[in-house]
């Protein structure tokens, strides 16, 4: 009978140890060829996880669509989206929140020799663009040329769709007179000899919106916020630990270099610029800031882009707790 009562005392204490290690394992579906993965393998790396009470699990996905959707189903604690996605979501009655990760720095360039100098000039061009019709940069660019120059940029200009690839390759070599791409896909792109003929922090900043507020973020769910904060605001000082290593060891980046698919060194040091240029400021998000840039959104992207979203949902940004 004691060797019956320690046997089942050893299970039951060998399931609540298996229970702790899942509860602390942090479960995150990213795109394999992401950016993001430059940070979540230097938090792995460096122990920037188990130092803050978690074990990091990164599970590559071949595209966002497919981490969102193993993260709706369950099959994850964590995704990287953008936050008018997870408004939308909360909108339609999913409890996500948003650990802000990167501003995702963006602009519009020009090909190498090109005597645009403003929007206006691109009049009855054609731009390239990475993201779709509804693209946060070039929705921010819409209002700002019609701000500035009174000028409907979709209308006035010829739009080119395309995968990053392609949008790159058109950029470089001339076949469109201005491209929008992803933020590490111009980082390429300048290093290749094109400029920027606008950013969209600056684009913003003229249209009354705050530059500094954040696009990109971690999401988790509230249930994990309400359950495991401890593991929330674990994964948020992980990610600044990743973030102030790489803006101040430059070995942190030689040991990503492979991964990054840098053609030569110009690429590589324009990567690792755009990179810490995106960090967010540390702190809560302006929610009257997102608040503008959500109306702008909708005004422009309408409900193809946010939704049922008509105010900024309660509770979508996470605050750090005060230490």
């Amino acid at each position: 009978m004691t060797f019956l009562k320690s046997a089942t005392l050893a299970a039951l204490l060998l399931s609540a140890t298996a229970v702790t290690a899942q509860e602390t394992t942090l479960r995150a579906a990213v795109q394999e060829s992401g950016t993001v993965n430059w940070e979540l393998d230097t938090i792995s790396h460096y122990g920037f996880d188990t130092d803050n009470g978690f074990t990091l699990d990164v599970q590559g996905m071949a595209g966002g669509d497919a981490a969102q959707i193993a993260f709706q189903g369950g099959a994850v604690d964590m995704i990287v989206s953008d936050w008018i996605w997870v408004a939308r979501q909360r909108a339609a009655g999913a409890d996500y929140v948003f650990i802000p990760y990167s501003r995702a720095v963006g602009g519009l360039l020009v090909p190498e020799g090109s005597e645009a100098q403003t929007l206006a000039d691109l009049k009855g061009g054609k731009i390239g663009i990475a993201g779709g019709q509804l693209d946060k940069s070039w929705i921010i660019l819409r209002a700002y040329a019609k701000q500035e120059y009174d000028m409907d940029l979709a209308a006035e200009t010829e739009q080119v769709f395309g995968a990053p690839p392609l949008i790159m390759n058109a950029g470089t070599t001339g076949e469109v007179d201005g491209a929008i791409n992803f933020w590490h896909f111009l980082a390429k792109m300048k290093a290749a000899g094109m400029r920027e003929l606008i950013s969209v922090d600056t684009a913003a900043a003229a249209l009354g919106l705050d530059p500094a507020t954040p696009l990109l973020g971690y999401v988790v769910r509230g249930e994990m916020l309400r359950d495991h904060p401890d593991v929330v605001a674990g994964m948020a000082k992980a990610s600044a630990a990743a973030k102030e290593k790489l803006a101040t060891d430059p070995e942190a980046w030689d040991r990503l270099r492979d991964r990054m698919r840098v053609d030569d060194d110009a690429q590589f040091v324009a990567l690792q610029e755009g990179f810490n240029a995106g960090t967010p400021a540390m702190g809560a998000v302006n929610i009257e800031a997102a608040d503008k840039m959500l109306t702008l959104m909708a005004e422009l992207g309408g409900k193809e882009l946010v939704g049922d979203v008509t105010s900024m949902p309660d509770g979508l940004f996470y605050t750090p707790p005060a230490e």
